[in-house]
Order: structure tokens, then C-alpha cells, then sequence
């Protein structure tokens, strides 16, 4: 990972209906997402989104069914035009962009995996993994070596000739994998990618793109609604409800830190000692004293429950790439297991 900031999303509005510009008027005023509707018959799809997105990292964005998620992702390769806003890829401000640059940018920068796959029926399984590089006019020698090279990667080697009827749901969703990978884009835009599969595929999927990812450092946007998902995978996580953002930043401190109502709901069923790690919890500096072993920051803290056997009076040196980094008590670890405002 980097801190160099590979997409940035500037005061970006989304109105919806026949004159949109003199609806933003009202927006601008204060009007909410209800009002819009009611009075101008105009939806409201996003308010003032600002959201910046690290190269390098996974930026999942979660919200419920009609947040404007899917409506965000769109706007990254413009197959939606904001009402208003910038979208900036590489520093360039991607709404500028004419036919020409728009159509280097879906076919080079950025890669797309659909929730529904999104492969050509009639076009075998290599034929599809190599489709990006063949519509940028690379030779079929060419883009066949490095399609069948993804392909392995994610699973399906020998599965070339088969034809996307032939496959399973997450078989077809390795394919589309393979496909965005085959293109070589530093951009990956995953639009609910694992939502249409059975939970045990959907987990085997999950666990195949974070080691990919750990491998190929891509930016990634994931679009999710599911919470488990969004906290396993996500660098940064951004919260949107009614087509605004609610809530975004680490993941943990998400979790630890709800700053709205809407977040306290969303965080209050999860499992925090499956989710939270003894980085966000441990206390910094050396361990003084004594202690009963080493943890990892990265553990979770069920992990550390199984270790102490669950006697309340251990503490733990922790450990970050072989370094003592800090230490966690036993009993800082069972008041992170306590949401702040329990329901």
C-alpha cells in the first residue's frame, strides 16, 4: 500500500428526473431525499460525496438497498454523469474526458466484475478472460497466454474450453475475476461480485481476493450491503444511507467508534471478537512487567480467548513484524467486546 491517492471523489451529487440542475438548487438549500421526491418528483441518488481512495487498497462501500452504492460505483467510469462534482483518477478530473479518453479509461485503468458475471454466453471461458485485452487489438496468441495465466491463478486451469453454461456460480465469478485481472488494470470495480453466490462459495471467493490481493497490491472499490464482508475485506470502509455518507475511515475504528445512530444499529449484532484485532485494542509501548506470551497485532481477539484459556487475569506483549509494538490486558480486551451502547 501507498499514500498516494489513486481516485478522488469531490462534492459529487446525483439527482435523478427531468431537470436535475434546478433540483440541485433545492438540494443545495437543504432539502431532503423525501421532500425531493415529494415536491419536485426528482430522487435524490447521492449527496455531497467525498470519499478519497489509497492505490494499492480495498475501499468497500456498504449501505443498505436504495444508499446509492451501486449509483457511486457508476459514476467511477462515468456510466452514470453526476449532477454536479468531480471525479478525479489519477489526479485528472475523469468528467473532462472526451469519447476517446473515457473509452482508454473503461479499457485500460479500470476493470469491472458484475454481480451477475457478465460473461458472453456464446464465448468459451478464454475467450471471456481475454476479452479486455482483445478489444484494445491485441493478437489471440497474445492475450491467450495471459488469459490461461488468471485463469490458473483463480482456480480454473484446464477450464478454457468450457463455455460459462458448463460452470458453477462461483466458478463463472472466477471467470469474471480473470477477466478484470487479464486487462491489467490498476482499478478494480467490484459491484456486489459475491452477492448472487451460496455462502460457502461466497467465502471461498472472499479469501481468493484478499490473497490476490496481498499478491497484486490493485485499487479496488467493492460495492457490498453485507457487513461481514465489508469489515473482512475493506482498507477503508465508507457507510452511506439516503445517497449520503454517514460514516467512513479504518474499518475498527468503524466499529469501535460508531459516530451515528444508523452505524450503533448496523455494528450492534456483529461478532467483534471474530472482527476486531489486537492492533485496534492493545495499549502502545513496552510491556512492562510481566506477561504470559506473545500475540500477534493481527490476531483477532477470539483467537486470544483461545490462548488465555479465558482467565481474566493474563496480559499480552504484542508483536508486529517480529517488533514488541505494545501489550493487551485481558480485561481491555473484554470491554472492546462491549458495544458502546448496547441494545
Amino acid at each position: 500500500m501507498s499514500d498516494k491517492l489513486k481516485i478522488s471523489i469531490r462534492n459529487l451529487y446525483k439527482i435523478f428526473g427531468d431537470n436535475p440542475r434546478s433540483a440541485l438548487a433545492d438540494v443545495l438549500g437543504g432539502m431532503s431525499k423525501t421532500e425531493l421526491l415529494k415536491t419536485r418528483r426528482h430522487v435524490l441518488g447521492l449527496r455531497d460525496i467525498n470519499v478519497d481512495m489509497k492505490e494499492g487498497e480495498i475501499t468497500v462501500v456498504m449501505g443498505l438497498s436504495g444508499s446509492g452504492k451501486s449509483t457511486l460505483i457508476r459514476h467511477l467510469n462515468r456510466l452514470i454523469e453526476p449532477t454536479s462534482g468531480e471525479v478525479l483518477v489519477d489526479g485528472e478530473n475523469i468528467l473532462t474526458f472526451g469519447e476517446t479518453k473515457l473509452r482508454e479509461l473503461r479499457r485500460k485503468t479500470m476493470s469491472m466484475v458484475f454481480q451477475k458475471f457478465g460473461l458472453l454466453p456464446h464465448r468459451t471461458v478464454l475467450d471471456n478472460a481475454g476479452m479486455a485485452l482483445a478489444t484494445q487489438g491485441v493478437k489471440r496468441a497474445d492475450y491467450e497466454v495471459e488469459a490461461r495465466r488468471w485463469l490458473e491463478r483463480v482456480g480454473l486451469g484446464g477450464q478454457g474450453r468450457q463455455y460459462p453454461h458448463q460452470l458453477s456460480g462461483g466458478m463463472q465469478q472466477r471467470v469474471g475475476i480473470a477477466r478484470a485481472l487479464t486487462s491489467n488494470s490498476g482499478i478494480m470495480l467490484m459491484d456486489e461480485a459475491f452477492s448472487a453466490l451460496d455462502p460457502l462459495i461466497r467465502t471461498d471467493m472472499q479469501d481468493l481476493l484478499i490473497e490476490l490481493q496481498n499478491e497484486l497490491h490493485k485499487t479496488i472499490v467493492f460495492i457490498t450491503h453485507d457487513l461481514d464482508e465489508a469489515l473482512k475485506l475493506a482498507d477503508h470502509l465508507v457507510i452511506l444511507k439516503d445517497g449520503a455518507v454517514v460514516q467512513q475511515g479504518e474499518p475498527q475504528d468503524i466499529l469501535l467508534n460508531p459516530s451515528d445512530p444508523y452505524i450503533e444499529d448496523f455494528v450492534r449484532d456483529i461478532n467483534r471478537a471474530r472482527v476486531l484485532r489486537v492492533r485496534s485494542v492493545m495499549q502502545e509501548g513496552p510491556a512492562e512487567g510481566e506477561v504470559s506470551g506473545e500475540i500477534s497485532d493481527t490476531d483477532n481477539l477470539e483467537s486470544v480467548i483461545a490462548v488465555s484459556g479465558g482467565a481474566m487475569d493474563r496480559r499480552y506483549r504484542v508483536m508486529a513484524e517480529g517488533k514488541p509494538v505494545g501489550v493487551l490486558d485481558m480485561s481491555t480486551l473484554m470491554r472492546a467486546l462491549v458495544p458502546r451502547h448496547p441494545g
